[in-house]
């Protein structure tokens, strides 16, 4: 069975992964780096709160999703994606350029504009870079395209936060980051120009410009097809799991672990390597087919893991050198599994949405995939802080996120199985 590596030797598919990878790099530089020194500094820069910041950054970016996911559907189905990716791409270098300017001269409006825009840059590139795949890869080759992707994807998001919290440590760390990034950008755009082209299918479709109704219309296109709505729920709790565990793990390193910021990192890459080598592991188990199995051996792993995970946490005690405490490799190891069985259940998830959904508006489905995962993960967050104002602690709230995600499974064995069950005997 060959590699799925040998895609990246192919001009239909090895640009498109070199942007997504050098966007989703650039993406979390300049937003670990911006969090970070404002952590740490933020008397100079603004008069908020450093408790308020990171949540009005991750407000900021996310707002974009709901306000123009929509708009991005449409304009990747009636326009050349290839084309659209070069225009993103230079949109890109600018942000770099405006955040260098407000890094310099310590403008905190300005980044948070640039945070907003680049929410808006991330908005407009989802539709894109997912459904141009089934345009240039065989279905044959669907998973592996989607497993390089999406391991790809936590590399790069890993890589920039490293950098970023780095950076942020250097003198005019800031400005260095700006200055990157609009490299970085560049790079980007010049890799955009090698994508083949992947002309419009809806030419003459006509756009709208009312974006809350676009909002309603692109959810209600992706529930007309029921089994491709079933998966896009699924592909939602993933990232309600993933973005619950990154938004806690400085927390729960600081109250629960009794470590450091390295301890965090140690924390961020293991689960971010984990996703990454269980995307892998999915294109090695599937044949090349998508196979709902490994969705439910995902589903199940994912909870049996986080549950073990939360467990442990409860019992922690921090006694001694951390390194030494048995219990600490314990959270490690399960944390890493959920990474993998994470791995395991969206690829295929990604690869049914792209495959079931109707060509003709395949970008408007990704873009409802990005507002409903936007809704989701912006509910855990209101839910998460709701249950640490009533007193919960962050171990206790993993288990219940643990416990849910076992009705998650069953919920993908039953429903979304019974769909797929004609699908997986033609295989």
């Amino acid at each position: 069975m060959s590699s799925p590596l040998y895609l990246l030797k192919t001009e239909r598919f090895a640009p498109l992964f070199t942007v997504q990878f050098l966007g989703a790099f650039n993406d979390n530089l300049f937003k670990n780096t911006l969090a970070v020194i404002l952590t740490f500094q933020a008397a100079l820069w603004t008069s908020i709160s450093a408790a308020l910041l990171a949540p009005i950054i991750g407000a900021v970016f996310i707002l974009p999703f709901f306000l123009f996911s929509g708009l991005a559907g449409e304009l990747a189905d009636k326009y050349d994606k290839a084309q659209l990716s070069r225009w993103v791409k230079l949109l890109e270098f600018l942000l770099m350029a405006v955040a260098t300017v407000g890094f310099a001269f310590h403008l905190f409006v300005v980044l948070l504009a640039v945070v907003f825009g680049l929410g808006i840059h991330s908005t407009l590139f989802g539709p894109i870079k997912y459904s141009i795949i089934p345009q240039h890869v065989h279905e044959n080759e669907l998973v592996s395209a989607n497993a390089l992707v999406e391991s790809g994807t936590f590399g790069a998001i890993l890589l920039g936060t490293i950098c970023g919290g780095i950076l942020s440590a250097y003198p005019n760390g800031g400005i260095i980051t700006g200055v990157a990034g609009m490299g970085i950008a560049f790079v980007g755009y010049l890799a955009s120009r090698s994508i083949p082209t992947a002309p419009s299918l809806s030419p003459d479709m006509p756009l709208s410009y009312n974006l809350i109704a676009l909002t309603r219309n692109t959810v209600k296109l992706a529930y007309k097809n029921k089994l491709v709505f079933l998966s896009i729920l699924a592909i939602s709790w993933f990232w309600l799991y993933g973005a619950l565990l990154l938004s806690q793990f400085p927390a729960f390193v600081k109250t629960t672990l009794m470590g450091d910021e390295s301890t965090v990192t140690v924390l961020l890459s293991l689960f971010t390597v984990g996703i990454g080598a269980g995307s892998i592991l999915c294109e090695r188990l599937s044949y090349h087919t998508i196979r709902p199995s490994l969705i439910v051996i995902g589903a199940i792993g994912m909870a049996l893991s986080g549950i073990d995970f939360a467990l442990n946490a409860q019992h922690f005690q921090a006694i001694g050198v951390l390194n030494a405490n048995p219990s600490f490799w314990h959270i490690l190891i399960d944390l890493t599994l959920i990474g993998i069985f994470g791995g395991l259940y969206s690829v295929p998830l990604y690869a049914l949405m792209q495959n079931r959904s109707d060509p003709m508006f395949r970008s408007r489905i990704i873009a409802a995939n990005n507002i409903l995962n936007a809704l989701v993960m912006v509910g855990g967050a209101v839910g998460m802080m709701i249950l640490l104002k009533q007193g919960w602690s962050i171990p206790n709230i993993f288990l219940i996120v643990g416990l849910l995600t076992l009705i998650v499974a069953v919920f993908v064995s039953v429903v979304i199985r019974k769909k797929l069950r004609g699908l997986e005997e033609r295989q």
